[in-house]
């Protein structure tokens, strides 16, 4: 990271949980939100990212609520969400119950009607005609001009405005690899004075560190995806993830099996890993990088939500996958290892078994997962594997001597910590 940057000592360890505010309850609104906060924290979430809070264009809309990624202001509030004192109710909320809150940042566009327009026509991107335009093939966008000094200085104001108004702990900076670095850099320059600041990017441009903290692993992503359509192997998915290991010290990559786009567009992570969800889902957690949780993944939920119009997720007491999410949560959170230890492969003659080690000096914990449809009969061997060792999900306690025998059935997944 660049020396100007202050970097966080709470973000390493922490999931992020992805908020849908306008799908998460049946009144779409911060307050009814609020009152989820007490289970996210029991579940052991530390960042919540709300996406764009900001209000939508009416012009051109999509559906009949729009897209929370055309926005008509930068420093204004979806009134479908509730009002300023609603917002900064929640995220006091979030704060006194030990979390972070962080808000989705749409830099590379607006919405097709956006207040900037009336004033400054030539913050936008404009055709050889005059008119507003775009390169990405949204229609319902229009992209900002990058090369105009006073756009980029408004831009940055508003991102001090949420920090310095309400408070919030860092930004999730949407299609980051279409704006300039050098904004990046400015803005987050900007900040030097303010309190430590968390940078998500939706990138995988690796000289996108220079300013952000944790930038996603989409290409993780899809080989996992390919993986199970049979038109990829473990040993493509362990390129990339080689690839990750080359990324500038400090640097990480946010592992996912949906988030808002993976959902609605390309189908749920059952669609996509089927009996394989759970175990990939352990390895968001258990890999060196950070992990998010999508709105609805803890029920667990099985539907595709729509993006443009209302289409609610239905919560019941407690979610399913509640605990199931709340180890993984704390197996990070209690043990450094997963955060800065090494990675060791282990050998798996089996095309759909995967099994590692996280280890440093003073801990050792092994992962074992099956991603296939196949029953696997497999044996993981390494003098770190030797000692008492607790299953973090049964909670029962195991003696290894340097090499373990497994039999595991179809969506297995088995993590050990060494007592």
């Amino acid at each position: 990271m660049n020396a100007n940057f202050k970097t966080t000592d709470w973000a390493a360890a922490a999931s992020i949980y992805e908020v849908n505010i306008r799908q998460y309850t049946p009144e779409g609104t911060f307050k009814a939100f609020e009152a989820h906060i007490p289970r996210l924290k029991d579940m052991g979430v530390g960042i919540i990212w709300l996406m764009p809070i900001t209000p939508i264009s009416q012009v051109v809309k999509k559906g009949t609520l729009g897209s929370y990624y055309a926005c008509s202001s930068y420093t204004k509030i979806n009134p479908e969400f509730g009002t300023a004192q609603d917002l900064s109710a929640l995220i006091n909320t979030v704060h006194a119950n030990g979390m972070k809150i962080i808000i989705d940042w749409v830099a590379n566009h607006t919405g097709r009607q956006h207040e900037w327009m009336e004033t400054n026509p030539e913050w936008f991107a404009q055709d050889s005609e005059g008119k507003f335009t775009e390169r990405n093939g949204w229609d319902d966008v229009v992209d900002l001009n990058f090369h105009n000094s006073d756009m980029r200085k408004a831009l940055i104001d508003a991102m001090h405005y949420w920090v310095n108004d309400f408070n919030i702990d860092g930004f999730r900076c949407d299609m980051a690899h279409l704006v300039p670095l050098d904004f990046w850099k400015t803005a987050r320059t900007s900040f030097k004075n303010s309190k430590p600041l968390f940078w998500l990017a939706e990138c995988e441009v690796v000289e996108y560190h220079e300013v952000f903290d944790t930038s996603y692993a989409w290409e993780w992503m899809h080989r996992t995806e390919r993986l199970m359509k049979g038109e990829a192997s473990l040993h493509d998915v362990f390129n990339i993830l080689h690839d990750y290991e080359q990324y500038p010290a400090g640097a990480l990559k946010l592992f996912y099996t949906s988030n808002h786009d993976e959902n609605s567009w390309n189908g749920t992570e059952y669609e996509k890993y089927g009996i394989a969800a759970k175990p990939w889902a352990v390895f968001t957690f258990t890999w060196k990088g950070m992990p998010l949780i999508y709105s609805g993944q803890e029920l667990p939920i099985h539907k595709r939500l729509q993006f443009f119009d209302k289409d609610l997720i239905e919560w019941n007491t407690k979610p399913a996958l509640h605990d199931f999410y709340k180890s993984l949560n704390q197996l990070r959170q209690d043990h450094p290892v997963m955060i800065n230890g090494s990675t060791f492969n282990l050998p798996s003659s089996h095309p759909g078994a995967l099994a590692f080690i996280r280890m440093d000096e003073k801990e050792t914990v092994l992962v074992v997962l099956n991603v296939s449809m196949q029953t696997i009969k497999m044996e993981c061997a390494h003098e770190k594997l030797n000692g008492s060792f607790t299953q973090l999900f049964s909670n029962m306690t195991y003696q290894f001597n340097g090499a373990i025998h497994f039999e595991l059935m179809p969506g297995d997944y088995f993590v050990y910590v060494k007592q």
